[in-house]
């Protein structure tokens, strides 16, 4: 099977390319992305499987549909899938960035997809359209997205049935973590080195019981090939797995792994916070920046994309409490069907052989 991966070496995008190079599941894989490998700060898995003489790396801005065009004629049988993991990613940008970066980006490789002999074009949403109640979403739930993100890949997904010829599914991953990881648990992890590092607690809005499932990025990949092979026009998938992960279970493990304590505000604090949210995000986002800065220059580190930084949108007393059941009843399995520790100690011990972790904040530990 042939397959075109639109934002390839993102996050997702690299791990479903090692997936599919590890379990020979495809003869042919186009990763179309305007970031080289070379400087998209890959692991040696991620580099090994790029490097498969199966993969071919074209370096294209989706938004410029001729290039894209390119893509799909370079191979004269065309593609059978063509999975969409491009979009900005960044929370808390200006409307205009997500018009351009998510919803215009989408509906390009979308609308190019239906030109041409295609299996299943797959959308990769997210779980956070949906409203954010203290009960779980299912496929059927009320939408009501609460991150501009989210907001725009919703208007995505509303617009994929009507472009002619287009055979789609969409996926709605809850909080997808693993191995490259930047935008997910990884910010949190780091405010737990941070702590560490200032030999303070760890406090947080909202309490532990605040719902931030989870899904770990592997399940994602054997998702998408599961749908791949089984999905078909107009379906619709929650990715979460069966952990119903909380914000106390996630500050446990980050507490374990770092050896500080945590502890959360009152009720009465956290709603006073909500009410300057921007100026609460700003303070404690400057708060850890200088630590965290201060550790990688010690231990040598001069170039990283890892940051402590929160956006605001992330601090809102809201639930991503997701039923990811749906696509088990057409026989897929979650690998993954909890969170655990060791997958968080993987994912840091993975950027510190890189050196992008600070080595001296994760001994002992």
């Amino acid at each position: 099977m042939d397959g075109s991966d639109k934002h390839g070496t993102g996050f997702i995008g690299r791990n479903l390319t090692a997936y599919l190079i590890e379990k020979n599941l495809v003869s042919k894989i186009y990763l179309a992305d305007k970031v080289p490998p070379e400087t998209a700060w890959l692991n040696e898995i991620h580099k090994a499987a790029i490097a498969d003489e199966r993969v071919k790396f074209k370096s294209v801005n989706i938004l410029n549909e001729a290039s894209l065009e390119k893509i799909f004629t370079c191979e004269k049988d065309g593609f059978d899938f063509i999975i969409n993991c491009a979009a900005t990613t960044r929370y808390g940008q200006d409307n205009s960035v997500y018009e351009e970066g998510v919803h215009r980006l989408s509906l390009v490789a979308a609308r190019e997809t239906a030109k041409h002999n295609h299996r299943l074009y797959i959308e990769l949403s997210t779980a956070q359209v949906y409203s954010s109640d203290k009960k779980s979403s299912n496929e059927e739930s009320k939408l009501n997205p609460w991150t501009g993100l989210a907001k725009y890949k919703l208007k995505v997904e509303k617009e994929l049935d009507s472009i002619s010829g287009l055979n789609y599914a969409i996926l709605r991953p809850a909080i997808v973590y693993g191995l490259g990881d930047r935008q997910g648990l990884t910010p949190r992890l780091i405010i737990g080195a941070v702590y560490k590092e200032l030999h303070e607690k760890m406090k947080l809005l909202w309490g532990r019981d605040l719902r931030l499932n989870t899904v770990h990025v592997q399940d994602v990949c054997s998702a998408i090939w599961h749908v791949c092979q089984h999905g078909k026009k107009g379906d619709i998938y929650n990715l979460a797995d069966k952990g119903d992960t909380t914000q106390g279970f996630i500050s446990q493990c980050i507490s374990d792994i770092f050896g500080i304590k945590h502890d959360y505000f009152n009720t009465v604090m956290s709603n006073l916070a909500s009410l300057g949210i921007s100026s609460v995000a700003e303070e404690s986002n400057e708060k850890h920046m200088e630590p965290w800065s201060n550790a990688c220059k010690r231990d040598g580190i001069t170039n990283t994309p890892l940051s402590p930084y929160l956006d605001q949108e992330l601090l809102y007393n809201k639930h991503l409490y997701v039923d990811g059941s749906k696509i088990e009843r057409s026989g897929f399995v979650y690998n993954h069907p909890n969170l655990r520790v060791e997958s968080l100690r993987e994912v840091l011990q993975d950027y510190v052989q890189q050196g992008l972790f600070p080595k001296s904040l994760c001994n002992g530990n």
